[in-house]
């Protein structure tokens, strides 16, 4: 009777440590993951917004799909505008414009931004991002807006349930990560 009473006390220490040791590993896998998986979504983000820039530096507006924004990087081009002369000079005498095309693909490339990939979530099965862009009058001006983001749940994976929010406050799965703001003129990023 005191073997097996002592193999019981033996088992139940085994699953009160293995109980222990899986409450210490899971926050810290979570806090892993997490950061791994909005590393990578924030560079993503980074790239998308300096697509963005691109296109508005072509177009004078944010793209609002990602078909025109990625049609127009790939077939149209910056304007380089170099002034020959004294921009400085009164009389404009001698300021010559010169205008040179320059392929907006070519500066894609040169930066590094997959256009193929550039509108899907990491760590999803083809999930895009969403995207808005407008003109708003902000301080008496038309000004050109967007905002790109993507719910935490939708690249979280197996982290994306709630329950999750224990382990950091700030943690919301249907929170968003995002650039820009549709009510200003911004392009910070709610990671920055």
């Amino acid at each position: 009777m005191k073997l097996i009473l002592n193999i019981v006390l033996a088992l139940i220490v085994v699953a009160l440590v293995f109980l222990l040791i899986n409450s210490i590993k899971e926050p810290i896998a979570f806090q892993d993951e997490k950061e791994r998986r909005s590393t990578v979504v924030v560079d993503k983000l980074k790239d998308i917004r300096s697509a963005q820039q691109m296109y508005r530096d072509i177009k004078g507006q944010f793209a609002n799909n990602f078909d025109s924004l990625i049609h127009v990087l790939r077939t149209d081009s910056f304007n380089r505008i170099t002034l020959i002369g004294d921009p400085d000079d009164p009389t404009g005498v001698g300021v010559i414009r010169d205008t040179t095309r320059l392929s907006a693909i070519d500066s894609v490339r040169a930066i590094g931004i997959d256009l193929d990939n550039l509108p899907y979530v990491p760590f999803t099965d083809n999930e895009k991002f969403y995207i808005s862009a407008d003109t708003i009058t902000y301080q008496q001006t038309n000004t050109a807006v967007v905002e790109v983001g993507v719910k935490w749940a939708k690249f979280m994976g197996p982290y994306a349930d709630p329950s999750f929010q224990k382990y950091d406050y700030r943690y919301d799965p249907e929170g968003v990560l995002k650039f820009g703001d549709m009510n200003s003129p911004n392009l910070s990023g709610n990671w920055e």
